[in-house]
């Protein structure tokens, strides 16, 4: 009797999280190694409930549209796991004979992933994660699948928002992007600027303290040059004091939900500054649209799960795939495994040499990554 394997998603999903299934179910199936490919349905949850669907009973028809549908097929979640999750959850994959789990997923799910890994050491069970998040805050490798996409509609949703504001020169824009911590998501829309004087023109990642007055100072200086301003700042913006500049509305666990940073701009500039000012909020349509999803992003999202799943079967556990930029004058990377304690929640935030002194643009250097 051959041993079963199941996929876990955890968080938000993307553009080409379905990439990840994919890459994982076909490998797995490839490899003779395995009798049953499972997904968890509903994340770790469902495993908890034994929800699992077996892909030996989906249509290849169906299978095969994965890598062109959005969010998860299998579904997601943001359980909050305890020790006794952790330990049943082992009970659970041995008693169906699962020895191969992948658990595909962002910070979060990555630190459950290696909490799983330890509950499963000794059992002859294999553990490994596959990155993603669109907010592109995983520790050690180069970038996640996911962000790709995203940085890719931030990019033509805010050349577009750009072209219409210079079209139309008497107000100011504030764009919300998100990434509660990372502004590799806010900063991506400078990748609209084909030429000087292009929008966006101010930039406000989460890693600067945001300070209204110069703010101000310079919306109004760029108003009164160009008529037109776009700007793009991320949902995480915080004070000196780390206080962020709309408290948040809801807060549980992990999970913060942000205040509407974007109207508070906006309303600020239209109150202290007499300037007409709108503001816009993509939200969740920026890491949902199958339109802007990345072709680089949805091949490298399928081939680092099929990393995971070759590495897996080979007896590897407790480790994620990372992708490692490769030198040359083209785009290139390798995957390689990383031992999962050295990402399980860490975060990576933007450099500080892709940022300019003042912090509301990228430099050469970002552009160049």
């Amino acid at each position: 009797m051959k041993d079963n394997l199941v996929i876990i998603h955890g968080g938000g999903p993307t553009a080409v999280l379905n990439c990840s299934l994919y890459g994982a179910i076909r490998e797995a199936q490839q490899s003779g190694a395995v009798e049953h490919v499972y997904g968890a349905v509903g994340g770790t949850g469902g495993l908890l409930r034994e929800n699992l669907l077996d892909f030996g009973t989906v249509p290849e028809e169906e299978l095969e549209r994965l890598p062109r549908t959005p969010a998860t097929a299998i579904g997601t979640s943001r359980d909050a796991l305890e020790a006794e999750d952790y330990a049943r959850m082992a009970d659970i994959l041995a008693e169906k004979h699962i020895r191969y789990v992948l658990m595909n997923g962002g910070n979060g799910t990555m630190d459950a992933c290696g909490k799983l890994a330890a509950a499963c050491r000794g059992r002859g069970i294999s553990v490994m994660g596959i990155p993603k998040t669109m907010d592109n805050d995983i520790a050690v490798t180069d970038h996640c699948p996911g962000f790709g996409s995203v940085a890719r509609y931030m990019a033509g949703t805010v050349r577009e928002l750009a072209v219409d504001v210079r079209s139309l020169p008497i107000h100011v824009v504030v764009l919300e992007a998100l990434g509660r911590n990372a502004g590799w998501t806010t900063v991506s829309a400078a990748l609209a600027r084909e030429q000087d004087g292009d929008g966006p023109h101010l930039l406000y990642p989460p890693e600067r303290a945001f300070d209204e007055e110069e703010f101000l100072d310079r919306v109004s200086a760029l108003y009164h040059r160009l008529g037109g301003v776009v700007v793009v700042a991320s949902e995480g913006l915080r004070k000196a004091d780390g206080t962020p500049i709309v408290p948040p509305i809801f807060q549980t666990g992990r999970s913060t939900y942000f205040g509407d940073v974007s109207a508070h701009l906006a309303q600020t500039i239209v109150r202290r500054l007499g300037i007409k000012a709108r503001s816009e909020k993509p939200g969740i349509l920026a890491r949902a649209s199958i339109a802007w999803q990345s072709p680089v992003d949805a091949a490298e999202a399928e081939e680092v799960a099929r990393v995971a799943c070759r590495a897996a079967l080979a007896g590897e556990s407790g480790k994620m795939v990372g992708l490692r930029r490769l030198n040359g004058p083209g785009y290139a990377c390798e995957t390689f495994l990383i031992p999962i304690e050295e990402v399980m929640l860490g975060e990576r935030t933007l450099p500080t040499e892709y940022l300019t002194a003042d912090g509301t643009d990228v430099t050469d250097a970002f552009r160049s990554w």
